[in-house]
């Protein structure tokens, strides 16, 4: 498998991980032809999942090599990433602000630009917002994977970013198209709503792979911008929708953020 990712281009590697991501976002979609309520205690644990696999991905398989990268740039590394990772931040917030969509919450609070699309749109829209960064996080991996010293090891790591994201996808998707179903549409169109989330990922990726192998001074900034729009994704919206709970101990979004944490953790370091 590595052999022949390392015989692609680097955006062609990005377009396979998250052609891979996107097919783990369809099938947790598919759990709409099997159930058609999804419990409050167990979105909220696939939502915590979803946000310690993103946290930990941040740094490990961003913020980490973007201040190797800075350093073999000879930059300054604290700089550099800083002002990436507030790009990041900054992008995900006028994003947040623009586009149309509603959260999870019990309360489905609406936010961007007030329109008249339906709430079953809105509610893709939601997702289709976090899958950017995520999407941009696997294509800088590959990214970074061609620029470095041993590009073997670097898209071990890049697969290990891949597998995480594609990990917490499922659920993610699950958590889409239920809701979907919730709403009053049919499993089908829930399901093809559900998996449509996921497909502004591979377009991300291309792109970030695209940009930091044109333009190489680009690679630290661009690890750190992805991490700073997943942590946006974590702290704006997974984790307070994680909490949102009758029981006030909120005991199932801290596991599966924790357990999230852990997962993507050992992949960063058992393939990075």
């Amino acid at each position: 498998m590595t052999t022949w990712l390392l015989s692609l281009a680097a955006w062609q590697q990005a377009l396979v991980g998250t052609l891979f991501t996107w097919g783990m976002t369809a099938l947790g979609a598919g759990m709409v032809f099997f159930f058609k309520n999804i419990n409050r205690n167990v979105l909220n644990l696939m939502l915590g999942f979803a946000s310690g696999v993103m946290i930990a991905a941040s740094f490990w398989s961003l913020l980490d090599p973007a201040i190797e990268a800075a350093t073999e740039n000879g930059s300054i590394p604290w700089l550099v990433v800083s002002i990436g990772f507030g790009l990041g931040g900054v992008f995900l917030y006028i994003a947040d602000k623009t586009i149309p969509h509603m959260h999870f919450g019990p309360n489905h609070e609406k936010e961007g630009i007030p329109s008249h699309l339906k709430r079953t749109i809105l509610l893709v829209f939601s997702i289709t917002l976090h899958n950017i960064p995520e999407g941009l996080a696997v294509g800088v991996a590959f990214g970074a994977a061609s620029e470095a010293a041993n590009p073997a090891a670097a898209v071990l790591a890049a697969i290990s970013v891949s597998l995480g994201i594609g990990i917490q996808n499922f659920p993610e998707g699950a958590a889409v198209s239920i809701p979907l179903r919730q709403e009053g549409l049919s499993r089908t169109k829930s399901f093809l709503y559900g998996q449509a989330s996921g497909l502004v990922e591979p377009i991300a990726a291309v792109i970030g792979a695209l940009l930091v192998t044109r333009v190489e001074p680009l690679l630290p900034y661009a690890l750190s911008f992805a991490a700073g729009a997943m942590i946006y994704v974590v702290v704006e919206e997974l984790i307070p929708e994680a909490q949102a709970t009758t029981d006030s101990k909120h005991h199932s979004g801290v596991l599966g953020a924790m357990t999230g944490f852990i997962i993507m953790m050992i992949l960063d370091v058992a393939l990075g």
